[in-house]
């Protein structure tokens, strides 16, 4: 009869858990060589690059709402899984940049037509006592029916998608080694989510760079055309601005424009900058964002120091995405 009773109570058992067998959860673990920063940045800062990292995974990435690694801001992913391209909107549940941790809450796409609900963490953790990082992965969700299968295979794409972000991560790395290896020859280049148009913001360097000190009068206080057009390659353009807390100028020639691309280059020739570097070339292209509004600014700065004592110029890269941000406000005012 005990052994009876305890069937019973096993079974019982059962029952309960049963109904919840729709939930469940799948973890695993990825070893990276790349750092923990830099890989949580890949989510967090810069989604729309996993697409360059792992371009038969990842299509593209776009902004729907609020910022890139902001709680609330919605993100909308373009993906091939198990051989079908398919779609993701995300909504940024929770950031802890301390912990290199990201958390992404799916609310609509594919993954909906199975799962009631659908989150997915990442967080990455540097190797105790040695170089690289572990990448933790943990989808936590709740099926539609018995019949959907649980999400082994969406794991799977996501050890993948890991292992290739770290192969571009380091690849960036040797890139810069290179870059480096006469260290006083540099770049920088930076990525500015705007609300504006492409050819509106292109046109405020290539048509109107006179108008730039209206938008951003605390940072440029002038732009003055000394010979040629507007726009035109060859033409030389003076700047008044100020950086670092110092009124500055800058002469600069037009080496490249393409309109086609919304690209314009600046070679520096004379003024506060040739100080400190022999060479100074800006490009600012200007793309359309992938499937919604807005644009991305993309800032290249390349250059060559005269001495090892010079600064990269990082505080100048933080100038251009705060004129940017302004030029931005100005134009939507402007609409």
């Amino acid at each position: 009869m005990a052994d009876v009773a305890t069937k019973t109570s096993v079974e019982d058992e059962v029952k309960k858990t049963e109904p919840s067998s729709l939930l469940g959860k799948l973890e695993t673990d990825v070893e990276i060589k790349a750092s923990a920063d830099k890989f949580h940045h890949m989510f967090a800062g810069k989604p729309h690059h996993v697409s360059k990292a792992s371009p038969g995974n990842i299509q593209s990435c776009d902004l729907h709402e609020g910022d890139w690694g902001t709680v609330g801001s919605i993100i909308f992913w373009n993906y091939v899984h198990d051989g079908e391209a398919k779609v993701a909107k995300e909504r940024i549940e929770a950031v802890e940049p301390e912990k290199n941790l990201i958390t992404f809450r799916v609310i609509d796409g594919d993954l909906m037509k199975e799962y009631k609900s659908f989150l997915l963490t990442i967080q990455v953790t540097p190797k105790p006592g040695g170089p690289g990082s572990i990448v933790h992965w943990h989808l936590e969700y709740e099926k539609i029916s018995d019949e959907v299968a649980h999400p082994e295979t969406l794991l799977q794409f996501c050890v993948e998608v890991s292992k290739e972000i770290d192969e571009h991560l380091l690849a960036e790395e040797e890139e810069v080694k290179t870059t480096e290896t006469p260290s006083l020859v540099g770049k920088l280049e930076t990525d500015v989510e705007i609300k504006s148009s492409a050819e509106k913001f292109h046109h405020m360097f290539a048509g109107k760079p006179h108008h730039v000190s209206k938008a951003s009068p605390g940072n440029i206080q002038g732009c003055d055309l000394h010979e040629g057009d507007w726009g035109k390659v060859g033409s030389i353009v003076f700047w008044n601005y100020v950086h670092d807390g110092e009124a500055k100028v800058a002469k600069e020639r037009i080496e490249a424009v393409e309109p086609d691309k919304n690209l314009i280059t600046f070679r520096v020739i004379d003024g506060d900058l040739m100080k400190e570097y022999k060479s100074f070339v800006i490009t600012i292209q200007v793309t359309p964002k992938h499937g919604g509004l807005g644009s991305i600014v993309h800032w290249h700065l390349e250059y060559e120091k005269i001495s090892e004592e010079v600064a990269h110029p990082e505080t100048l890269l933080q100038f251009c995405v705060e004129v940017s941000k302004e030029i931005d406000e100005h134009l939507l005012a402007e609409e």
